[in-house]
């Protein structure tokens, strides 16, 4: 898989200018939502790879792609897992005071799609602008000596460019092959991954139960495909070795991912998250403000919790049920309360150290610089996080103020 990427990158670089790159990267990332978590473990990766092979500092590439993936996980120009979830938690507080009235998939998506743009230009203002320049040029003899650069095969065994192009265009074949059994496994009426009561793909159905499992198989796909065409998967040892050599290199990630475990696993067992976000509550209820300075409350306070409760699902199931019946009882409706707790949920993700991927991101700067760590990504985001939520505030505040339709039919 390393190889796919690597020949991805190298088109990426070809068919773009280095200005527009940074772009790029950062638009992957936000839509990269639509497959979960796979932005992730992809394209960060990716970008700072992208990043080096133009002569940028690597590291910047992680900050523009993790800036996109985690920064703008709220939001996308598609309706996304995260978001059938957080509309059900969302009714399901409607209905403790209105069990008459729901909200659907589509409350956010306009707002979401004009957030994308206004995240993209942003983070990608912040990455040139403000990263770079602090950054400097990139001094190679501050990477590991047994990286090889950040895990790239030596230049002697890489593969011809004819051959990459090969590898490509199987890599394609073959994920256009899964996308048509998922195709034919989907899209027919009574197929086996529609939901067998509703016929819903979207929402409660085997298609999305098996997101993770099918991303997968896309990956998968194309990885043998590509390794298949360039001669380096001629045999079941050959992939097994593949897969062992990918694993080594995670050791130390599993390890943080232990102890940060075991720090979330104390952490919820003192109920200390629930009994601040009751409190938060309780404050914002009594506090004898207009509604926008309410609605701006949110997002502070759904920041605020953000820095002990990453996870997005978890977060709204605690603070759902406080913050839609109070604006109901306000006269603001659900999804304007939905689109502020997304503003306040994703900049911050971004600084977060027990946020799930954080320690990943640690490993991936470790590969490009071996002083690097924690506070190294830390100050490396912070600027991310502090211009993209108030930017975003004042896009959402400008947006209730003009009356403007959170998605289609949806009034703000």
């Amino acid at each position: 898989m390393s190889g796919l990427i690597g020949a991805l990158i190298r088109k990426l670089v070809a068919v773009s200018s280095e200005s527009a790159l940074t772009y790029i990267i950062v638009l992957l990332g936000v839509v990269s939502s639509i497959a979960s978590d796979a932005g992730y473990l992809v394209l960060i990766p990716l970008g700072a790879a992208a990043f080096h092979s133009v002569g940028r500092h690597p590291l910047a590439g992680i900050a523009a792609a993790f800036a996109g993936v985690a920064a703008g996980f709220g939001v996308n120009f598609l309706i996304t897992p995260t978001d059938a979830i957080l509309t059900e938690i969302t009714n399901e507080a409607i209905g403790l005071v209105d069990p008459d009235r729901t909200i659907d998939l589509t409350a956010n998506l306009f707002f979401g799609a004009v957030s994308t743009v206004m995240i993209t230009i942003v983070a990608s203002l912040i990455t040139t602008r403000i990263v770079e320049p602090r950054l400097g040029a990139y001094d190679p003899s501050v990477a590991p000596d047994e990286d090889d650069e950040a895990g790239a095969a030596p230049a002697d065994d890489e593969p011809s460019e004819e051959l990459q192009s090969k590898g490509l265009r199987w890599a394609g074949f073959a994920t256009l092959g899964v996308i048509a059994l998922l195709t034919a496994l989907t899209l027919p009426s009574g197929a086996p991954l529609r939901n067998p009561e509703t016929g819903d793909i979207i929402g409660t159905s085997p298609f999305m139960d098996s997101l993770v499992v099918i991303i997968s198989m896309l990956f998968l796909a194309a990885g043998v495909g590509y390794g298949r065409a360039v001669g380096k998967l001629n045999s079941l040892t050959e992939a097994i070795e593949a897969v062992t050599k990918s694993w080594a290199g995670l050791a130390g990630l599993l390890f943080l991912f232990l102890l940060i475990a075991q720090f979330i696993a104390f952490f919820n067992y003192s109920n200390v998250a629930t009994v601040a976000a009751v409190q938060l509550g309780d404050l914002l209820e009594s506090a004898d403000i207009g509604t926008v300075w309410l609605l701006a409350g949110v997002i502070v306070m759904t920041v605020l919790v953000n820095l002990i409760i990453p996870q997005a699902i978890a977060k709204w199931a605690l603070l759902a049920p406080i913050f839609v019946p109070l604006f109901i009882r306000l006269g603001v409706e659900p999804q304007t309360v939905l689109a502020a707790y997304r503003i306040g949920d994703s900049p911050t993700n971004v600084i977060t150290p027990i946020m799930a991927y954080f320690p990943l991101i640690v490993v991936f700067a470790s590969r490009y610089d071996k002083n690097s760590g924690l506070g190294t990504v830390i100050a490396l985001m912070l600027p991310y996080a502090l211009i993209l939520t108030v930017t975003w505030i004042v896009l959402f505040v400008g947006w209730y103020l003009l009356g403007i339709p959170l998605g289609p039919g949806a009034p703000v």
